[in-house]
């Protein structure tokens, strides 16, 4: 990663363009041309630098309920119960943590009935059944930016 790549990274995280030609406005802001900055961005989305390109939208304006779960996952089996939980559009995040319940995932839905459904869905679906369903009692907002 160079200066480039890093100049280009404060600037989506923070600032991403909401315009018809973001790539130009980001190659702008970062001393480049629209195609480059278009190709450094999908080089570091390969490299797993970025992980996501996206809006984040305040869920409860929009009318959906969210949660996190954690479930118990047998070793022999995270992987097939992450690509299920990965299947639903609803799931915001999903990773593993060094704990008996290992794997941690967030969905949002248009409601807690919904939520509760693909829980029980996912559980059926895997046959893992040690889901905890933790909805939030107050939401706090963190604004999360890495300068480079």
């Amino acid at each position: 990663m160079d200066e480039i790549d890093r100049r280009i990274l404060n600037i989506i995280q923070d600032d991403f363009p909401v315009e018809p030609d973001p790539y130009a406005a980001i190659g702008e802001k970062a001393g480049i041309g629209e195609d480059e900055a278009y190709r450094r961005i999908m080089r570091m989305k390969e490299e797993g630098i970025i992980r996501r390109i996206g809006a984040v939208f305040d869920r409860e304006k929009l009318g959906y309920a969210g949660t996190l779960c954690a479930a118990r996952v047998p070793e022999d089996r995270v992987n097939s119960f992450v690509s299920a939980v990965n299947a639903y559009p609803g799931i915001t995040h999903n990773y593993r943590r060094n704990h008996d319940y290992n794997i941690w995932f967030t969905l949002i839905a248009p409601g807690r009935e919904e939520i509760e459904r693909i829980i029980a869905e996912i559980a059926a679906q895997t046959g893992i059944s040690d889901i905890l369903d933790m909805p939030a009692c107050r939401t706090f907002k963190i604004k999360a930016t890495f300068e480079l």
